[in-house]
């Protein structure tokens, strides 16, 4: 198949990572007879100095006409006066919410290899495997703002149709997986939580009645992620909740350069012929952690996730099941031979980022 991948480099050790994610995806091209077209835009930080805004207009068309999207991450201290009017996060809430991408995908699976490296004990990791399905266009990081001199404000919304959107995705998910899907809100304290739980209620009842559904509180799910993080299957919760809970869960893998991510729009996009045929799903996809200011530019960073990244695109872009399979694959070897980075390895065992996408490469091969 032919694909367009737009990259989305971004800041910090963006370029490291994502240049890494393109050579696995060139390779996987090459093994698997595909033609694959990769082209950089600017977003974040970086597009602030050369063009004054975190996502120029000719970032969002490229991103707009592509078949997905490989971001690294944006930020850093150079942008971070908290008084700004322009910041490098608006980039990505901008892109998401102009290319609609209202499901955050984050898979999370303990590796044996590496559960050394969690703080969490190794007896609670063995086979942990879930996936947190973020709201990602909604809530109080979309809400009205206001600030003066005494207090500020901001207001969390969520309409019916965005909950809906959301809890559906993770139903399906949920279907296609172990058929358990855990909600998350705060119900006993919040409006929009008892909103969202009402309406994940009623479209469990009605529409998937062959998936379990259970209601836990965003406080205690907190706790219970650590305690019994294999009770869980799928997670579906709000957009700030999602955010935090998504940090906590890295713990059990035991490094934030493990986790990839996955921003996903609507299923079914109409083709280029105007078929109405569920083909490829737009998405960006991008590692969890951030831009690693401090790290930046030395080559150490972990190039896992964002690699992982790419398998998700592979798999829910492209369409490319065996494709995704076999570089999830690949990055499992890599750290079953103890191919760690700084994050994973002992002192003085550390590769770098790019003998680390080597090790990948080379189990490709």
């Amino acid at each position: 198949m032919q694909a367009n991948i737009v990259v989305l480099p971004g800041d910090g050790i963006g370029p490291e990572i994502t240049a890494t994610a393109v050579e696995v995806l060139k390779a996987v091209a090459t093994r698997f007879g595909h033609s694959f077209h990769f082209s950089e835009h600017d977003i974040g930080g970086i597009a602030i100095d050369k063009h004054g805004e975190p996502l120029p207009a000719a970032t969002l068309e490229a991103c707009s006409k592509a078949d997905a999207v490989l971001l690294g991450a944006v930020g850093g201290p150079k942008w971070s006066d908290p008084n700004a009017k322009v910041r490098p996060e608006q980039g990505l809430l901008a892109i998401r919410k102009a290319l609609g991408l209202f499901a955050n995908l984050r898979p999370v699976r303990t590796h044996e290899a590496a559960l050394h490296a969690s703080p969490i004990k190794a007896e609670l990791l063995k086979d942990v495997d879930f996936v947190v399905v973020r709201e990602l266009t909604g809530g109080i990081y979309f809400g009205d703002k206001t600030r003066d001199a005494d207090s500020a404000s901001d207001l969390c919304r969520y309409t019916v149709m965005e909950i809906e959107r959301v809890l559906r995705s993770a139903f399906r998910l949920a279907r296609q997986r172990c058929g358990k899907l855990t909600s998350v809100d705060k119900a006993n304290v919040l409006e929009t939580s008892r909103l969202w739980r009402d309406t994940a209620a009623r479209i469990g009842r009605e529409e998937f009645p062959d998936v379990e559904l259970e209601h836990q509180l965003v406080d205690s799910m907190a706790m219970h992620l650590l305690a019994k993080p294999r009770a869980y299957d799928v997670i579906v919760t709000e957009n700030m909740f999602g955010d935090i809970l998504t940090d906590e869960a890295s713990m059990l893998a035991g490094s934030l350069g493990l986790l990839p991510s996955a921003s996903l729009g609507e299923e079914g996009r109409v083709g280029p012929d105007g078929s109405a045929a569920p083909i490829r799903r737009i998405g960006v996809y991008e590692p969890i952690h951030g831009s690693a200011p401090d790290i930046a530019g030395r080559g150490i960073a972990n190039p896992y996730a964002t690699i992982l990244s790419a398998a998700m695109l592979l798999r829910h872009s492209l369409g490319l099941e065996a494709e995704a399979a076999a570089v999830e694959q690949a990055v499992a070897a890599a750290l079953d031979g103890g191919h760690f980075t700084a994050d994973l390895a002992a002192q003085g065992q550390a590769l770098s980022t790019q003998q680390a996408a080597q090790a990948v490469l080379a189990q490709l091969d």
